[in-house]
């Protein structure tokens, strides 16, 4: 077979042999004198190997392109085109009856003006002729479009692979609170009720007298100068939180988990995100009735703030609270987004944003206490508080499960995705909370 009669991909993978045979001959030259290779036959022998790599590279996309020409004859062939010529190439598609590409760009008027432009009186464009450049030649009437002078039957969809969803709210709540592990369906904890401090600056005892007893029926009578020591008081009871299930199922295919690569993932993690979504709800806003848990919004003993003058008033006072009767320092205030802008908008009577506005750099405060918005937060209250005085127990951590043992899903090729978590959650210090009424 002659260089001529061969295919483009076979004569550059020759080339490619010749190269690879040139550095087999440089290293068994070397071995025979029981040598390493110099310096200059190592330059050599990687720039051989880069050449055949080339040359390697270079056959596979030319055998592409051979097989895309040959797909492409048959499909011409099969549904009416004339030959697209030895390259294959789209560009030389001729329809039966039609002109070829060729000919419609000799004939456009960009091409006449081109040669007008370019050519001598010859008609041909000298060899020295520099920066050449055609008006663009439209060819939509062989190129656009799905009719039967188009060329779109050759164009396939770009399939990218995104896939957007809707979006979801930051979640921020699980952050903050305290969280454990539990291994059982209900947890105890301890509370303390009230605390008697009676400490107090004691004298030096002055006598060993005993106690007397009374003249009458009472506690015994203590004797002057015993330095007896006050007693303190404290009271705890017992509460416990029962563990609750937050479940979600969705129906797939078993085609389309298999046809769609991310598609699994894509539930899976979807799933997973509704579970934490209704989780947070039921942390702050849970009524505590059948399977909700008691959430903090709706926990006996937690203070409340009435609404007095505006927004930064309501919530210094709702901190004066947390910390004269709640005995804690507020370690973040909770506030909806809405009441978050309300800060942020707010002005001073220049005009002026408060603090830096706009411009404002790293987290936001108010009153020296770090805020966060949680749109599960209702509107027009806030929340000053320890947040760790909160717990949620996971006795189940979410999972994902698939079966298709549902109905008549088996028969149907149908799976259901199941999506679960198992918590308890309780506020183990109510006092620690001040509900904020934020609106007049």
């Amino acid at each position: 077979m002659s260089t001529q009669t061969k295919s483009r991909h076979v004569v550059l993978l020759e080339q490619a042999q010749e190269q690879i045979k040139s550095v087999k001959e440089l290293d068994a030259a070397a071995q025979a004198a029981a040598r390493e290779l110099t310096e200059d036959e190592q330059t050599k022998r990687k720039g051989l190997m880069e050449q055949a790599q080339k040359f390697f590279d270079d056959a596979k996309a030319a055998k592409a392109d051979a097989t895309l020409a040959e797909q492409m004859k048959a499909f011409s062939t099969e549904i009416g085109l004339a030959d697209l010529g030895d390259d294959g190439i789209p560009g030389a598609v001729v329809r039966s009856g039609k002109k070829s590409l060729g000919e419609l760009v000799v004939a456009s008027k960009s091409y006449t003006d081109f040669i007008k432009r370019y050519a001598g009186h010859d008609g041909r464009i000298p060899d020295s002729a520099k920066g050449l450049q055609s008006d663009a030649i439209g060819l939509k009437s062989l190129f656009t479009g799905t009719s039967d002078t188009s060329g779109g039957a050759f164009v396939e969809t770009d399939h990218t692979g995104i896939v957007e969803m809707l979006g979801r709210r930051p979640l921020t709540i699980r952050d903050l609170i305290s969280v454990r592990r539990t291994g059982s369906d209900t947890v105890d904890y301890v509370r303390q009720t009230s605390h008697t401090n009676a400490a107090a600056p004691v004298p030096e005892a002055t006598t060993s007298a005993a106690p007397t007893a009374p003249g009458t029926a009472g506690a015994l009578v203590q004797a002057a100068g015993g330095g007896y020591k006050p007693e303190g008081a404290w009271a705890f009871e017992r509460d416990s939180a029962t563990v609750k299930t937050i479940a979600e199922w969705v129906p797939a295919t078993k085609r389309s988990l298999a046809d769609v690569a991310q598609l699994e993932g894509l539930i899976n993690d979807e799933l997973a995100a509704d579970l934490a979504e209704t989780e947070e709800n039921q942390i702050l806003s849970g009524d505590g009735t059948g399977e909700n848990l008691a959430g903090i919004l709706h926990t006996s003993g937690t203070q409340a703030q009435t609404f007095s003058t505006d927004i930064f008033e309501t919530t210094r006072k709702a901190i004066t609270k947390a910390r004269t009767v709640g005995r804690v320092v507020p370690n973040a205030i909770g506030l909806n987004p809405t009441d978050q802008e309300t800060i942020d908008l707010a002005r001073d009577g220049n005009d002026r944003f408060f603090g830096a506005g706009p411009f404002a750099f790293g987290p936001k405060t108010l009153w020296g206490y770090p805020t966060f918005e949680s749109e599960a937060i209702p509107a027009g209250t806030g929340i000053v508080a320890d947040w760790s005085k909160a717990v949620l127990w996971d006795r189940e951590q979410a999972t994902v499960t698939m079966t298709d043992s549902h109905a008549d899903f088996f028969t149907r090729n149908l799976v259901a995705i199941l999506a679960e978590e198992r918590v308890a959650f309780a506020v183990t210090r109510p006092t620690a909370f001040v509900i904020a009424d934020l609106t007049a």
